[in-house]
């Protein structure tokens, strides 16, 4: 689902708050929870860890059937590359993988060749 978000599904995001630092991470998932607060941490319950989320500013409206607001969280999992370097994501990257440093209010991450192959040095040692 979250890698086909639009800019237009991200309209009342407001600020980008990170639970870790994420620049030392090729990727970080992302995802759309409907959680039942514009701002605040939301409740977490994938394996693995949060590792930021997003708050909505004053003008987002939640849906009116369930009453929850639409959000982005981004997460890793335990076999995702931080934590398993020689894993299944050793070389690509999940579907809803993007770069970290791509990511800003109203507007989705991008996929780079950072968050899609790895480090500069593992991309280096692929080209060769």
């Amino acid at each position: 689902m979250s890698s086909l978000l639009t800019d237009s599904d991200l309209a009342h995001e407001a600020n980008v708050v990170w639970l870790e630092d994420p620049e030392h991470l090729d990727y970080v998932r992302q995802a759309l929870d409907k959680t039942p607060r514009r701002k605040n941490k939301p409740r977490y319950a994938r394996d693995g860890r949060m590792i930021g989320y997003i708050e909505l500013d004053t003008d987002a409206e939640a849906d009116p059937d369930s009453g929850l607001y639409r959000r982005r969280v981004f997460f890793l999992l335990p076999h995702d590359r931080d934590s398993d370097p020689e894993g299944v994501y050793r070389q690509g990257a999940p579907g809803e993988a993007v770069d970290p440093r791509t990511i800003e209010p109203n507007r989705v991450g991008e996929k780079t060749p950072r968050s899609q192959q790895g480090s500069p040095s593992a991309i280096a040692a692929t080209s060769s």
